[in-house]
């Protein structure tokens, strides 16, 4: 992954492309291309298989513990972040009388399920100022009523990262009551993580993770598994699914295990289990070393150009991704893709986003091309 010889060998899918767009889909590793395959062996094997699915699963569990900062017991998967934040609503069961706290820096899957409830709780918005949050602006927000303090540890959407000990500090000081939540998908995988402490850990697992679709990590601490345990239906997340009294009462196991409320989607987990641990066999650390000069490089490179980045470069803070806005980024971004260079082009926004995988090279020609377009334009 961080040198040629292994870039080539082991992602063969990047080709000759210039992929700067892992902040939305990841190109995975070789080694998830075997798992799959192996899925598919025992899959026919029929209901035999379920052996090596089961199996599968707790050698998942127990990399991504590690990944994660917990034991095997405090973690869990569901399909996707947005199904974890409303297993997250269901366990909470918030009302009016209760306040959560988002940002305007999170993906809509953590901010959102607060805003459809039956009994809404009153949602209170941190607003990032000059695209980072400031814990002065927080302050105001936290009382005895806050419940939910929700974040993500890089935001999606500029690439800001969350100091994390003083937001924790912050919050459990000012909000008592409140249960911290940390979106990591922009962050496992790529950063060495510092939000253990936290009281949920949710990630999807198709961008810097390496996995594929239809996979989400979650993370409960075991003291914080009474409180974290969903009021969702199901049979997987059961202890009693087919026990006499299965229709007089349905008992879920506690914390991160009553996520998991239906079969696991097994091809999306033999595919993490693979991705986790070739990261893990690189090193969390060794990525950033490698990883985050470039995005300094990059950083430096839009400055030059008279590009603004959207957020503050933080180099005490490691982060993979960088975004500007520019009147013509429409243009810009079809100049890259003429030059097979990908990133991601949204509502006047461009993202760029850096990980093992991504060269000097890559950075050099995304530059060299941002800059003779902008001369044309």
């Amino acid at each position: 992954m961080l040198t040629v010889e292994s870039r080539h060998r082991d992602f063969p899918g990047l080709g000759s492309r210039t992929y700067l767009n892992t902040a939305a889909e990841c190109i995975p590793p070789g080694c998830v291309g075997v798992a799959l395959h192996e899925y598919w062996e025992d899959k026919l094997r029929g209901m035999k298989g379920r052996d090596g699915h089961f199996a599968r699963v707790e050698a998942c569990r127990e990399v991504a513990a590690r990944m994660i900062g917990l034991q095997p017991s405090e973690v869990g998967f569901c399909s996707c972040s947005s199904e974890a934040y409303n297993l997250l609503a269901s366990a909470l069961d918030l009302g009016p009388t209760d306040e959560v706290v988002v940002t305007d820096l999170d993906f809509p899957a953590g901010a959102t399920p607060w805003l459809t409830a039956v009994r809404p709780p009153k949602v209170q918005l941190w607003a990032a100022s000059d695209g980072a949050l400031e814990l002065a602006a927080l302050l105001p927000l936290l009382n005895e009523r806050t419940r939910l303090v929700q974040v993500s540890l890089v935001s999606f959407y500029n690439g800001f990262r969350l100091d994390w000990a003083p937001f924790r500090d912050a919050v459990r000081r000012r909000a008592p009551h409140a249960l911290i939540s940390v979106d990591l998908t922009q962050a496992l995988g790529r950063v060495t993580l510092d939000c253990a402490d936290a009281d949920l850990l949710i990630s999807s697992t198709h961008k810097w993770a390496l996995g594929i679709h239809g996979g989400c990590v979650v993370g409960v601490p075991a003291w914080r598994a009474a409180q974290l345990t969903t009021h969702a239906g199901g049979w997987f997340h059961l202890t009693n699914a087919f026990d006499a009294d299965r229709f007089q009462r349905a008992a879920a196991k506690p914390g991160a295990a009553s996520f998991a409320v239906g079969m696991p989607n097994f091809a999306a987990i033999y595919a993490l289990n693979a991705a986790l641990r070739y990261l893990e066999g690189v090193g969390i650390e060794a990525i950033a070393r490698h990883a985050d000069p470039l995005v300094a490089q990059v950083h430096r490179g839009l400055v030059e150009l008279g590009l603004a980045p959207m957020a503050p470069h933080q180099p005490e803070l490691s982060t993979g991704i960088l975004a500007f806005r520019h009147p013509q980024t429409a243009a810009l971004n079809a100049a890259l893709e003429q030059e097979d260079i990908h990133v991601m082009h949204h509502a006047g926004r461009i993202r760029i986003a850096l990980h093992g995988y991504n060269t000097p090279e890559n950075v050099e020609k995304l530059l060299r091309v941002l800059g003779t377009t902008l001369a044309r334009l």
